[in-house]
């Protein structure tokens, strides 16, 4: 089976970040499950938990018409902060079926 990795980046804060979060700020989620922050950094758990439902999607290669696949951008639940994020693959790896859960 092929996934891709990917990479969720804040693109643009269109109001004010009460989380801390700063545009350029990233998670990456490597190997089909590992999610990585740059050490010493953090990502708000509301904004994570609005692009969680769109991953396991865009880790798989998509038909050309799908929506998922020309769409890239998630905005945070919060209306104050309305922090853009975009996800991106940055990398295709061949995983073993067998060896996942």
């Amino acid at each position: 089976m092929r996934l891709y990795d990917l990479r969720v980046t804040v693109e643009r804060i269109e109001g004010r970040s009460v989380c801390g979060l700063e545009v350029g700020d990233y998670f990456e989620v490597t190997e089909s499950n590992r999610v990585r922050i740059p050490a010493g950094k953090h990502f708000c758990l509301y904004a994570l938990s609005s692009v969680l439902p769109l991953l396991p999607a865009k880790q798989r290669r998509l038909p050309d018409g799908d929506w998922l696949e020309r769409d890239a951008f998630v905005s945070c639940p919060d209306p104050d902060e309305r922090v853009v994020m975009r996800i991106e693959r940055i990398g295709e790896r061949e995983l073993v079926t067998e060896e996942l859960t």
